[in-house]
């Protein structure tokens, strides 16, 4: 009891932290970022896949491109969009199990650096049930990921900026790596 009364204020601080880490952490945008990492680094592509909604992903990456191709023309936008409402389901579904098998075979275009998700971590913004982090990896790619709560309480990616740029970079991987078409 003695030592209860001399070390009370360590005590209160470590049930402090251990509460902390036990009923709020688990739900903050910072954990899933770090759970996601660690399911990748696992090779785990069906738990890293948890972390992310690629219907979502899949619409804002389509409304982007649209956007960007149609400019100013509203028939080529409507159009564009619904084409993306459409096909979104089917597409996530593709990249899905795109994202799943090369995370499962440890792909390196799929990695996260620790320096990137550390980076990322410290910058995330939050508002309410939607945060995000803008940072710019080794590479020079720059990143802005928008993450939303889903139902269920949980964090995933919901948004990746710019990703006509990572698509292209993926691509031109892709096409290194297969042999030309024989004539």
């Amino acid at each position: 009891m003695r030592f209860v009364f001399r070390h009370f204020t360590a005590i209160l601080i470590v049930a402090a932290v251990a509460g902390w880490a036990v009923f709020y952490l688990p739900y903050t945008p910072t954990w899933a970022v770090l759970r996601m990492k660690q399911a990748i680094d696992a090779r785990d592509g069906d738990e890293a896949a948890k972390y992310v909604d690629f219907e979502s992903v899949v619409k804002h990456a389509g409304r982007e491109m649209v956007q960007q191709q149609g400019g100013a023309d509203p028939l080529s936008a409507m159009l564009g969009n619904a084409a993306i409402d459409l096909l979104a389901k089917p597409m996530a579904q593709v990249t899905q199990a795109w994202a799943v098998k090369k995370v499962d075979d440890g792909a390196h275009e799929v990695q996260m650096p620790g320096v990137a998700v550390a980076g990322s971590l410290v910058l995330m913004h939050r508002n309410g049930d939607t945060a995000y982090t803008d940072f710019k990896d080794n590479k020079g790619q720059e990143w802005e990921i928008h993450l939303a709560r889903s139902d269920d309480g949980y964090w995933r990616v919901s948004e990746v900026k710019n990703i006509a740029q990572l698509l292209q970079k993926l691509q031109r991987q892709q096409n290194l790596g297969t042999p030309p078409p024989s004539p």
